[in-house]
């Protein structure tokens, strides 16, 4: 087409709140920018309104739209993920030349990003697929852009994207990801991670209220002062104002928030991409199943008043609890973003994609919702050995964990005995001991698919050739058919808090990174001491939490069952 009139830099379809804003960054930065909505009423509007008085350009229709656009056109979509953006980039195309460049900037699915950038490929157009985070504030005055797809858009989107960036030490918080759907795969692992800080954050809040017995405006001035710190981040700041805001009955306001949290699927997909791709990516998920488990408020309001748990009491200093919690928060946290980065290594090896790892922490050091000071330490470890396996091995981390064990060992167990959940710091310090040992148990490969206690009796006492036990010599590492990862699969996408089969999954995923925990097990310390008290009565305990455990998971598949029966409108006979 003919760029005859073509006075703008760039284009953006999608006029709520996040494309305007983003268009008004665009326009404060000396570019020119064309707008267009599907409902062109509100092109008139967003020009009278909030654009009036910049250099922002309007168009009726996708022809006049683009028609307005330099060349190489560069057009940025920011509508519903989905259909709206097929619909969007199927108008689009015939009206484009080759070379021409559409950016999604969207919340999409990484698989569609792929899917698209390859199509588009084929007709010369260039797609880039861009994980935008920061939110509605982030996307007027600095987001955290990610952007991936055909490396040859690059050149000609980077001076807009680095310049309408958060910034960090004059560095912005964008950088080329990778080719495909490269760019919504790494904002889908930050989404994740977000997830899984918030959990955290909140398990803190909940042992500090109900073990330590702290009030809000103690909390808030807790999480002040952490912010202070290595546990410096957007999240801690937040929550200390939280904490300290008042209703109008000068109540905390945290107090009149339902119990009852909802979740946009990001976090989902980051856990249903490691369970697809063998990565225990642990936190993450039971930080999606606690969201699942607070959306049952029904069910747990009826279960608080059947159920019974421990009435203890925190015995010791509640002041010196709260700087154990402290700890477990972040050696929990550096657990977190070790799982996420392994998921990005391991995406980058199925899919081709050249990550820079250290190029990804710093673009989340700022203009997005896990922007923390703790990230740029990541990337130091990653400039220091770009091929490090797992940010657990890094010696920055090696040492903060380090300092921080016992803390985090005692806020577990002491959370375990007064009835308070912590799935996030409990699965973070089950994955960091089971990726610190070069063996895990060497009869999950025979026995798991069985689930058969005679067999595991008849497995543990049959003995080799050299009459040494059989099991001693199956290799820890165990492979698996699908079919669990199925039902954590079903489980997340149902709601439903299937932690226990979950947990059974990862743990898989987990014994088949053989060499990584034999390198692990060199380096990453644990406890030395040894059982106190009677190894029956001991054994007796194990029986006993056996059978509990295999309660719940029979009554979390069930309760995955009726879900599935209320969903599909089967009639399921559950006896």
């Amino acid at each position: 087409m003919s760029d005859r009139k073509a006075t703008a830099d760039v284009g953006l379809i999608g006029l709520a709140v996040m494309g305007q804003n983003l268009i008004l960054n665009m326009n404060d930065h000396g570019f020119v920018v064309c707008a267009f909505n599907r409902t062109v009423e509100k092109v008139d509007e967003f020009l009278k309104k909030e654009a009036k008085g910049t250099k922002v350009i309007g168009a009726h229709s996708l022809e006049e739209f683009v028609s307005k656009l330099k060349t190489p056109r560069r057009i940025i979509l920011l509508v519903k993920a989905g259909d709206a953006v097929d619909s969007f980039i199927n108008k689009l195309v015939p009206l484009l030349d080759k070379g021409d460049i559409i950016i999604d900037g969207g919340n999409s699915e990484y698989q569609d990003s792929e899917r698209r950038c390859e199509a588009l490929k084929s007709k010369g157009i260039l797609f880039v697929g861009s994980g935008v985070s920061g939110g509605e504030e982030g996307a007027r005055y600095g987001p955290s852009l990610m952007p991936g797809g055909n490396p040859e858009a690059w050149p000609h989107i980077k001076e807009i994207f680095q310049s309408i960036s958060a910034k960090v030490d004059g560095e912005p918080c964008c950088d080329w990801v990778g080719d495909g759907g490269s760019g919504h795969f790494v904002k889908m692992v930050h989404n994740g991670i977000e997830y899984g800080d918030m959990q955290l954050i909140c398990e803190a809040y909940h042992l500090m209220k109900n073990a330590a017995g702290l009030n809000h405006d103690q909390m808030s001035e807790v999480f002040a002062n952490w912010n202070k710190g290595v546990l410096d981040s957007f999240l801690i700041e937040i929550t200390s104002n939280i904490l300290k805001f008042k209703d109008t009955d000068n109540e905390p306001l945290v107090t009149k928030i339902r119990d009852s949290a909802g979740q946009k699927g990001t976090g989902k997909w980051t856990a249903i991409a490691a369970l697809q791709h063998g990565i225990p990516v642990t936190l993450i998920g039971e930080a999606v199943f606690a969201r699942c488990l607070s959306a049952l408020k029904d069910q747990r309001v009826e279960a608080s008043k059947i159920l019974s748990g421990p009435t203890g009491k925190l015995t010791g200093d509640p002041t010196e609890f709260v700087e154990h919690i402290r700890k477990a928060l972040y050696a929990s946290k550096i657990v977190s973003y070790a799982q996420g980065f392994m998921l990005l290594r391991s995406a980058a090896h199925d899919y081709k994609w050249n990550l820079n790892y250290g190029a990804i922490a710093l673009m989340w050091r700022g203009g997005c919702i896990i922007r923390s000071a703790f990230l740029g330490n990541i990337k130091t470890a990653f400039e220091k050995n770009p091929s490090l396996s797992c940010l657990l091995l890094d010696t920055f981390f090696v040492d903060a964990i380090r300092d921080c064990q016992t803390s985090w060992r005692h806020v577990v167990a002491t959370a375990a005995q007064l009835g308070i959940p912590t799935p996030a710091f409990s699965t973070a310090l089950a994955f960091y001991d089971g990726f610190r040992s070069d063996t895990l148990p060497n009869w999950n490969k025979g026995v798991l698919d069985s689930f058969l206690i005679e067999i595991t009796s008849n497995i543990l006492k049959f003995k080799d050739t050299d009459n040494e036990p059989l099991v001693t010599k199956i290799r820890d590492s165990a492979g698996q058919k699908g079919t669990g990862k199925w039902t954590a699969i079903a489980a997340l996408q149902h709601g439903i808090p299937v932690t226990l089969i979950g947990e059974a999954v990862f743990a898989r995923c987990l014994s088949a990174l053989k060499d990584q925990r034999v390198e692990a097990s060199k380096i990453l310390s644990g406890p030395t001491g040894k059982l106190t008290g009677d190894p029956t009565e001991f054994v007796e305990h194990i029986r006993k939490a056996l059978y509990a455990s295999k309660i719940v998971s029979y009554a979390q598949g069930f309760m995955l069952l009726r879900s599935a029966a209320h969903d599909y409108k089967w009639n399921l006979n559950y006896g």
